[in-house]
């Protein structure tokens, strides 16, 4: 017997706060139109001026464990992915673990920007896989719309706020692709192309700083790497692109997943799509296309899923799994 971590639980929360794209046309120089027919947004959420990434992910983590019908006290970790954590410290993820009345267990977060989730996803199963855990609760909450420049029309009308999660729990498999869980995970990262996306300031630099992007060069690694990444991870469970049921990759931008998708050979119908109406919410974009996914009837028991996602670093990676 192998041991696998599988999905048991998935939910997502979503801020009240709907902005559309005509709300960006009475302060800058940009159109609904503009904004639609090159990212494939439409509208995005964002949070409450009271309301932060721990508020939204622990929303997101109450739903996830009513879906798996667990309680707090089941739950052995969190690992909460998000670059926008309440306080420099302590982790947003114990923030959570209290608020959700969790005494036991460990939590933590991490930082691999749009990549995070796919990078908590792989370090929450090698927990499950090593026997420091047998359920961990794994979270991607953002909330960007605190670090946008809202004079840049090329960044701030992209992100969103917003939180998804699942829980994954220790169970046995025969250890072949049959198996429901996690097949296989591939990460990569290269610091060399810090200057393709960050946010000028932090901590050590003494300021707070806002995100800067050259777009066009995110989008030429971003095909490429997210492909590889993708076949890589396949390739380590045996499989190839044509197993797939469903990808749902990181919700950045509709041509990024267009060209993605092409280039696995695979129809935008096997593809979850919600960035038309979440816009980029970073690390909480896979988990909150898993919940959608689930949600609208598209992702079943038995699915072959990859996600995959590339953001800040560069970091890039790929998880494949069976719903």
């Amino acid at each position: 017997m192998a041991g696998r971590s599988v999905v048991v639980g998935v939910g997502h929360y979503l801020p009240e706060r709907v902005v559309p794209n005509t709300e960006f046309e009475q302060t800058l120089d940009t159109s609904d139109e503009w904004i639609r027919t090159r990212s494939g947004i439409e509208r995005r959420h964002f949070a409450a001026d009271d309301e932060t990434t721990s508020d939204l992910a622990t929303k997101a983590a109450e739903a996830a464990l009513k879906d798996a019908g667990l309680e707090a006290s089941d739950i052995d970790a969190i690992v909460l992915a998000t670059s926008t954590a309440d306080l420099t410290f302590p982790s947003a993820a114990t923030m959570v673990q209290a608020r959700l009345g969790m005494t036991n267990g460990f939590a933590f977060d991490v930082q691999a920007v749009c990549a995070g989730f796919v990078f908590a996803l792989s370090n929450a199963n090698a927990l499950i896989l090593s026997g420091q855990a047998k359920r961990v609760l794994v979270i991607g909450a953002e909330t960007f719309s605190r670090i946008m420049d809202w004079s840049d029309r090329s960044t701030c009308v992209l992100f969103g706020d917003g939180a998804g999660a699942l829980v994954l729990e220790a169970q046995d498999g025969n250890g072949s692709s049959d198996d429901r869980g996690i097949l296989s995970t591939d990460l990569n990262s290269d610091g060399r192309y810090k200057d393709l996306l960050y946010v000028d300031g932090g901590v050590s630099t003494q300021s707070t700083g806002h995100l800067r992007m050259q777009g066009n060069q995110v989008f030429r690694h971003a095909v490429e790497k997210l492909a590889k990444t993708a076949e890589t991870a396949l390739g380590r469970a045996g499989l190839t692109s044509g197993d797939v049921d469903w990808i749902v990759p990181h919700q950045a931008n509709i041509r990024i997943i267009q060209g993605t998708a092409k280039k696995m050979g695979l129809p935008m119908e096997n593809v979850v799509v919600t960035v038309q109406d979440h816009g980029n919410t970073s690390a909480a974009s896979i988990p909150l296309a898993l919940s959608v996914g689930k949600e609208r009837g598209q992702i079943k028991p038995g699915d072959l899923i990859v996600t995959e996602a590339i953001g800040g670093g560069l970091a890039w990676g790929a998880v494949v799994l069976r719903w």
